[in-house]
């Protein structure tokens, strides 16, 4: 529907540039653009399609997502998880996933639940995949995921949260919801787990969805994710998935 909207509204501006000149059509054009790069670029843009941004509850409850796995880190913030008795949702990469297949076995042994984060994870220009491309990343994901672990996940989330219209198709066939969040603290970019959970720490409020990352080259998202989880018990904050919240 999103794809039909873009090319009807291009369709329209190039009548009103012939109908009624350059002056008229050249402004048109240039804000039907920054309305589509507005919904790209922004995460929590709903304008290809729904996308949830927090958990609808006044409880105090969070909901941990984790990017970019399975990795190294995934054994240490298994553990963490369970010292803390929270739970989590792993945005996992099926390449990587099919490299490491026993610990994405274990997220979901564990209670957690996995989410779809594309099949390669092509972060320099997922936003701008074709509508091949775009359904052969979610829907290569959905499959490795499923035959790895046998279940299907629910969730996806864009890489780098940066959508276009070609993403809600797909997702509406596999009865996907897309997943953005409320809270960040910059994990996958700072090296200092202090800062990192500052700024989570100022935007967590009841139902917040925080993004972390796993496997960042800095090295230090271990020692974020367990700085975290310390600060939410000290707040009395807990650690739910949606579908038990």
């Amino acid at each position: 529907m999103a794809a039909w909207a873009a090319v009807l509204s291009q369709a329209l501006v190039a009548l009103a540039w012939w109908r009624l000149g350059w002056r008229v059509g050249l402004p048109l054009l240039l804000a039907s653009h920054l309305v589509f790069l507005w919904g790209t670029l922004r995460p929590q843009s709903a304008l290809f399609g729904p996308v949830l941004v927090r958990l609808p509850t006044r409880e105090p409850v969070v909901w941990l997502t984790i990017d970019d796995g399975p990795s190294d880190d995934t054994p240490t913030i298994l553990e963490l998880l369970d010292a803390y008795g929270a739970k989590a949702t792993f945005f996992v990469v099926a390449e990587r996933a099919r490299a490491r297949p026993e610990l994405v076995r274990d997220i979901v042994r564990r209670g957690h639940t996995l989410g779809n984060h594309s099949a390669s994870h092509p972060s320099a220009w997922f936003w701008a995949l074709g509508p091949r491309r775009m359904a052969a990343e979610i829907e290569q994901a959905q499959a490795t995921l499923h035959a790895i672990t046998g279940v299907t996940p629910r969730w996806f989330r864009a890489v780098v949260g940066m959508a276009n219209p070609f993403v809600s198709a797909p997702l509406h066939r596999l009865g996907l919801a897309r997943v953005a969040w409320s809270a960040r603290g910059y994990d996958a970019l700072s090296a200092d787990p202090s800062a990192v959970v500052a700024r989570i720490d100022r935007a967590l409020a009841p139902g917040a969805i925080v993004l972390l990352h796993e496997g960042s080259a800095h090295g230090r998202n271990v020692e974020a994710i367990a700085l975290l989880l310390e600060r939410l018990k000290q707040r009395g904050i807990r650690c739910v998935l949606p579908e038990g919240s």
